[in-house]
């Protein structure tokens, strides 16, 4: 072989790994484009998940929706338990008003003015209003 043959030669192996390159980047590219046009078809057929961004990223969204599952569960408790505060102060307002309401009768029957009409009624009783005030006794401490 000469060496024009040789150059030739080379001249015609770079042109073919030139071709190549372009062809590989021509595809790099189209891919590319692919990922920036998804279509409605392709969510929907799942090819999107064959995406090399989904495949890198399949760890982050893992998490992602971990932490929207743990999110969703800890506000239902939390509902749950806000419910529960609620009946239960209902509960306590309740029982309030039903204190405040056998107070007001105990308060009303322990009156002297109505336990004396009520020893009248009943002329049964030896019990009868003091004459004389109340008095203290002192006792001497020793």
């Amino acid at each position: 072989m000469t060496e024009e043959d040789i150059k030739k030669s080379e001249e015609k192996e770079k042109k073919e790994i030139k071709n190549t390159l372009e062809s590989i980047k021509a595809l790099a590219s189209d891919d590319e484009q692919r990922q920036q046009n998804i279509t409605l078809r392709e969510i929907l057929g799942g090819d999107i998940l064959n995406a090399q961004v989904i495949r890198r990223q399949i760890w982050v969204i893992v998490l992602i929706v971990g932490i929207t599952i743990i999110y969703i569960g800890n506000r239902y408790c939390s509902q749950k338990e806000l419910i529960k505060i609620d009946k239960l102060t209902k509960e306590l307002r309740d029982s309030k008003y039903k204190a405040l309401s056998s107070s007001s009768d105990l308060t009303e029957k322990c009156r002297e003015s109505h336990v004396l009409e009520i020893l009248q009624n009943n002329q049964d009783s030896t019990l009868h209003i003091a004459d004389q005030p109340p008095f203290i006794v002192n006792i001497p401490e020793e």
